[in-house]
């Protein structure tokens, strides 16, 4: 469960951010809140479905969450996020509904052969009720919330016109992706430097 889409194909798919190690960032980043009004990128049941199905080669297999539920555990992971970025307590509601997603369906270690041995994997036990997609996203959310050091590296695009979060792997990433705010900041730099000349 670790192979994540390319910022290229979820650019090509309607979403302007994506790719990030993590699916829980992938889908805090489907609510644009510098836009004014806010832009909800999974309005509707098809760009729900579209979004599921690019994340799903690195979640477990099921059925596709449905967007209200989707929106649901989108709006609490923004908030824990955002809280901690603005050095604030999240909601108490938000940490509610990541736990409960998680604890929806339990999960297990198991062995599994392969062609030169032994490896393990988790089984997701759907049989208990629960979306195991929702389940996965929200267990990165707890595991990312859990790790300090990982959690160092969550940062807001450094363009104030721009709401997307992302984990840093280098200090010197300070937008979201360099060919959408990254291009931006370097035209409007341009333009300054140009216009006052």
């Amino acid at each position: 469960m670790t192979k994540r889409p390319r910022l290229e194909d979820m650019q090509r798919a309607g979403f302007p951010m994506g790719g990030e190690p993590l699916a829980a960032l992938d889908l805090a980043d489907t609510l644009m809140l510098a836009a004014q009004p806010p832009v909800d990128l999974i309005d509707s049941l098809a760009t729900s479905v579209t979004w599921w199905k690019l994340q799903a080669p690195g979640l477990p297999e099921g059925p596709t969450p449905s967007p209200e539920a989707t929106r649901a555990l989108r709006a609490a992971i923004r908030d824990v996020l955002d809280a901690h970025l603005a050095g604030r307590p999240p909601q108490d509601t938000s940490i509610e509904d990541i736990n409960a997603a998680a604890a929806a369906v339990p999960t297990s270690p198991r062995i599994v052969r392969t062609g030169t041995g032994t490896t393990t994997q988790t089984r997701w036990h759907t049989e208990h009720g629960g979306n195991a997609a929702l389940a996965a996203v929200a267990h990165e959310t707890i595991e990312l919330l859990a790790s300090p050091a990982r959690l160092a590296t969550l940062r807001r695009c450094a363009n104030p016109s721009c709401s997307m979060l992302f984990l840093a792997a280098t200090k010197r990433r300070t937008w979201c992706a360099a060919n959408v705010c990254g291009n931006r900041v370097r035209v409007a730099r341009h333009y300054e430097r140009t216009r006052g000349a």
